[in-house]
C-alpha cells in the first residue's frame, strides 16, 4: 500500500477503471463479474492541465473533440476522429500546423484539457452573461429552540460575510408558514408570506411575489438601480441583492429574527413545512435570467409535518419512519414525499440550480426523502445533531472559503460522453440528471441515471466524483483480426461556469487496450483495480438496495466474490489449501468484508435519513475517500515505534498503544487503558515525560490534519479502552477475538461481543466455496 499511497492514481485524467484492459465481447465481460465501469472526477484541478482560450475542434459526424489520439494528415491538413473514423478538415486559422508545430490539443501529454470558451452571443450588447453573479438563496427553519437559533444565526451571519461582494443573497424564513423577506427595502422590513399547508406552483410564488408576466408587462415593480446588467427589467432585485449592499440589512433581520412563534399543542410536533419553503425557493429562482448559477442553502432542524413533503403527522406518539416500516411498507407518508420532491428536484435541474441541505436534529428531517433532489442538482449535504456542533459548523463555514481551501464550486454543468464503436453506456450513480440524449451508444439495460449519453449537473465542485457503467455490444467480432482496432477510447466532455462566471469546457480523452481475455486471462488479471472495483460494488450494492424489491446485499455479494474468486484464483479443484489470488486481487476480499458490515450493507443500525446520507456521499467522492468509507484506515502511535498502519483488527488493541481510526464520516483517537490511567494520573504535565506527552498529542495533530481537508467535517471522537465511546472503534474492527472464540489473548487488548465471522472463517468458507467444482 505504501508505493501507491505517494503516486496519485488518478492522475492528470481524474479516471479510474475497475479494468484497465477491456475483454472484447459481452460474453467475457460478463464472466469478469466486476462491471466494466470508470470512476471519472470531471473537474478535479491539476497543475499540468492546460487552457486555450478558444473553442475545440469537433468531428463532424460524432461532435467528439480533436484529442492527441486522432490521425493527423499535416501536408493535407486533415484530423481522423479515433472514434467514428470520419476525416475533418482542418478550418483556415490551424493552416500553420505542422510536425512541429503542434497546437495544445494535439499534444501526446494533454489527454485533458481545458477550453476557455467565449460567452453565448447575446442579441442584448448591453447584457454580459459572463457577469452573472452567483446567487445564494438561504431557506432557515425556525421551528427551534432559542439556543439552536442562536447556533444557526452567528453561523449565517459568517457566511454572509465571507461570500464574495458581487455574489447575490436572498433570505427565506419558514415555519408553519413561508415568509420571503425583500431586502431591497431597508427603510422598513416587508415580507411576503405563503400559506405552509397547501401546494404552490412556480407561476402562483411569480405573481404573489409581483414577479410574474402581469409585473414583467407593467414595466417590472419595484425595478432597483443597483444590478442594471444581471437582471434587466425584473424585479427580482428586490428579493436578490449583492451581499456587499444587504450585509448590513440581513444581519439586523437575522437579530430581529424570532423563533417560530405559532403554539405547539402538549404531544404535538411543531407544525413545520419545509416542502412548501423549498417550492417558493425554486419559485423565486425561477425569475432569475437563464444560465444564473444558483443555489438554495436550506437549513433545517427537523422533520416536515405541513403541506407537501410531510414526513409524520404532527402527533409525538407516531415515531418518525425506520427501515423496517419502509421494507414492510407502513410508512404513510414516504412515497409522496419523494415525488413531491421529485416535482421540485426537476424544476431546479430545468432551471439549473441547486438544492444543499444542512440537516442538524437529533431525529430525523427528512433527508431519505429529499435525497432526489439533493442529487439530482448536485446538492452538498451535511447531517449533525446540533447547529452548535463542529460537523454542522466547520461544515458550513467551509462551503464559503476562498483560496487553497475552498470547494471549488461550479455551476451549470453538463457531460457528454463519446465512446469507441461496440461500446454502449449503461448509466452514471452520482450526482447528475439523465438528459434523454439518445444515441446509437445508449445501452438496453440502464444503471442509475441512464437512456442518455448527456448529463445535466446543475452543481459541481472540485471533488465531485461519477461512475459510469459501461457495456459491449453483443455482436461477435466477424472482422478479420487483421482490421481490428486494438485500442478502445473514451471522451469525457463536462462543460460548466466556473465560480468567476466563465464558461469552461474540460476535455479529457483516455484510451485502453482490448484483449481476447478468452485466449488467456493474465493481462486482464494485472488491469484490475480493486480499490476502485470495491468501490463500485459498493455503489451498485447501495442502488440496488433502494430500488430492488427484496434484494439480499450479503448474498449478492457474497456470490459475486465466489464467482470471481473461482475464476480469478490459482487453485485445484476441490482443494481448499491450495487456493491463491494474485495480488492484483489479494485485498479485494477483505474490501467486501468490510463492505458487507458497513453501514452501507447494514441498515438497522441506522436511521433512514442517515443511510441516505451515507450513501450520497459514498456516491459523490473521489475512491480514495470512499475506500476509507468502506474499510476505515487504522493508524498506530506507540512509545517504541513511529506512528504505522495497524490492522482494522481487535488484536490491534494493547493497554500501551494509541489508535487513530479514520472511517470518513468519524475520526477516533482511542487511548489503550494503560494510556488513559497515566494521563488521568497527569504524567504528561511533568516535564521528565515529555516523551509521554508528545505521544498523546501526536494522533490530536494527525486528525486535525484529515478534519481540515474534508467535506463534511467528520466528527471528532476521543474515547479511552472500556469507555462508553470506544463502540465507534470497535464496531470497525475485524472481530478476530470474540467471547467464543476462545483464542488465547495477548495482555491488553480486547475482545469484541458479537456473532460476526471473523475475516479468517469468511476467508476459510470463500476458498472452499470458490474451489468446488
Amino acid at each position: 500500500m505504501s508505493e501507491m499511497a505517494n503516486t496519485d492514481p488518478e492522475g492528470l485524467d481524474g479516471v479510474r477503471m475497475t479494468w484497465n484492459v477491456w475483454p472484447r465481447t459481452k460474453v467475457e465481460a460478463s464472466k469478469c463479474v466486476i462491471p466494466l465501469a470508470a470512476s471519472i472526477s470531471p473537474i478535479r484541478p491539476h497543475p499540468d492541465i492546460p487552457t486555450l482560450p478558444y473553442a475545440p475542434l469537433r468531428c463532424k459526424t460524432c461532435s467528439a473533440v480533436l484529442n492527441p489520439f486522432a490521425r493527423v494528415d499535416f501536408a493535407a491538413k486533415i484530423w481522423i476522429c479515433p472514434f467514428c473514423y470520419q476525416r475533418n478538415h482542418f478550418p483556415p486559422h490551424y493552416s500553420m500546423i505542422s510536425e512541429t508545430n503542434l497546437p495544445g490539443e494535439l499534444y501526446a501529454q494533454y489527454t485533458t484539457i481545458q477550453y476557455a470558451l467565449p460567452q453565448n452571443p447575446n442579441p442584448n450588447p448591453n447584457f454580459d452573461s459572463s457577469l452573472l453573479p452567483p446567487v445564494f438563496l438561504f431557506v432557515l427553519d425556525t421551528c427551534m429552540i432559542e439556543e439552536e437559533m442562536g447556533f444557526v444565526k452567528s453561523a449565517l451571519k459568517r457566511a454572509i460575510g465571507l461570500l464574495p461582494e458581487n455574489a447575490l443573497v436572498g433570505f427565506v424564513s419558514f415555519g408553519t408558514q413561508v415568509q420571503v423577506h425583500e431586502l431591497g427595502f431597508s427603510e422598513m422590513s416587508k415580507v411576503y408570506v405563503f400559506r405552509g399547508s397547501k401546494e404552490i406552483s412556480k407561476e402562483q410564488v411569480l405573481e404573489h411575489l409581483g414577479l410574474g408576466v402581469s409585473a414583467r408587462r407593467a414595466g417590472g415593480v419595484g425595478y432597483q438601480k443597483g444590478a442594471p446588467n444581471a437582471f434587466p427589467n425584473s424585479g427580482i432585485t428586490r428579493f436578490l441583492l449583492p451581499a456587499s449592499d444587504c450585509e448590513y440589512t440581513l444581519n439586523a433581520l437575522l437579530d430581529e429574527l424570532q423563533t417560530d412563534q405559532w403554539p405547539i399543542p402538549p404531544g404535538s410536533r411543531a407544525s413545520r413545512c419545509t416542502g412548501v419553503a423549498l417550492s417558493v425557493a425554486a419559485g423565486l429562482l425561477g425569475a432569475c435570467t437563464m444560465g444564473t448559477g444558483a443555489r438554495i442553502i436550506a437549513l433545517v432542524g427537523g422533520p416536515c409535518t405541513e403541506g407537501p413533503g410531510t414526513i409524520v403527522s404532527k402527533d409525538l406518539s407516531d415515531p418518525v419512519r425506520s427501515h423496517k416500516d419502509l421494507d414492510k411498507d407502513a410508512a404513510p407518508y414516504f412515497k409522496k414525499a419523494v415525488k413531491f420532491y421529485e416535482s421540485i428536484a426537476n424544476q431546479l435541474v430545468s432551471q439549473g440550480h441547486v438544492l444543499d441541505l444542512f440537516a442538524s436534529a437529533l431525529d430525523q428531517v427528512g433527508v431519505a426523502e429529499m435525497k432526489v433532489a439533493i442529487e439530482k442538482t448536485g446538492g452538498l449535504v451535511v447531517l449533525a445533531e446540533s447547529f452548535g456542533h463542529s460537523v454542522f459548523k466547520d461544515s458550513f463555514k467551509h462551503v464559503f472559503e476562498e483560496g487553497e481551501q475552498s470547494l471549488g464550486l461550479c455551476f451549470n454543468g453538463t457531460l457528454e460522453i463519446n465512446c469507441s464503436k461496440d461500446i454502449k453506456i449503461q448509466g452514471i450513480i452520482g450526482p447528475c440528471t439523465s438528459l434523454e440524449k439518445k444515441g446509437p451508444v445508449v445501452a438496453d439495460t440502464v444503471i442509475g441515471e441512464g437512456g442518455t449519453t448527456a448529463w445535466k449537473m446543475c452543481g459541481l465542485d472540485k471533488s465531485t466524483c461519477l461512475t459510469v457503467f459501461f457495456d459491449l455490444s453483443s455482436s461477435e467480432r466477424s472482422n478479420t483480426p487483421g482490421t481490428v482496432n486494438p485500442l478502445l477510447y473514451l471522451q469525457f466532455l463536462t462543460s460548466y461556469q466556473n465560480p468567476e462566471g466563465q464558461l469552461m469546457l474540460r476535455v479529457t480523452t483516455i484510451s485502453r487496450r482490448w484483449i481476447d481475455s478468452a485466449v488467456s486471462s493474465e493481462e486482464l488479471v494485472q488491469g484490475f483495480d480493486q480499490e476502485t472495483s470495491a468501490v463500485v460494488m459498493a455503489r451498485l450494492t447501495s442502488l440496488k438496495m433502494e430500488i430492488e424489491e427484496g434484494f439480499d446485499a450479503t448474498r449478492w455479494l457474497d456470490r459475486s466474490l465466489i464467482r470471481l474468486c473461482s475464476k480469478f484464483g490459482d487453485y485445484r479443484k476441490d482443494d481448499p489449501a491450495s487456493f491463491t489470488l494474485n495480488p492484483s486481487f489479494s485485498l479485494f476480499p477483505q474490501f467486501l468484508f468490510n463492505l458487507r458490515r458497513s453501514q452501507f450493507v447494514q441498515v438497522f443500525n441506522n436511521s433512514p435519513d442517515e443511510t441516505a446520507y451515507f450513501r450520497m456521499l459514498l456516491n459523490r467522492e473521489n475512491i480514495p475517500n470512499a475506500a476509507v468509507m468502506i474499510q476505515p484506515s487504522l493508524i498506530s502511535y506507540s512509545f517504541n515505534s513511529l506512528p504505522a498502519p495497524a490492522l482494522l483488527d481487535v488484536a490491534s488493541i494493547a493497554a500501551d498503544r494509541i489508535l487513530l481510526l479514520d472511517s470518513y464520516f468519524s475520526v477516533v483517537i482511542f487511548h489503550g487503558m494503560q494510556i488513559a490511567q497515566w494521563r488521568n494520573a497527569g504524567y504528561h504535565n511533568q516535564p521528565e515525560h515529555q516523551a509521554f506527552a508528545q505521544l498523546l498529542q501526536a494522533p490530536h495533530d494527525d486528525a486535525q490534519l484529515i478534519i481540515r481537508e474534508r467535506f463534511p467535517v467528520p466528527r471528532l471522537v476521543v474515547c479511552d479502552q472500556h469507555g462508553s465511546q470506544a463502540r465507534f472503534l470497535l464496531a470497525k474492527l475485524n472481530p478476530s477475538a470474540t467471547y467464543n472464540s476462545g483464542n488465547e489473548m495477548s495482555a491488553g487488548s480486547d475482545v469484541i461481543f458479537t456473532d460476526d465471522v471473523s475475516l479468517q472463517i469468511f476467508f476459510e468458507h470463500l476458498q472452499r466455496l470458490a474451489v468446488q467444482s
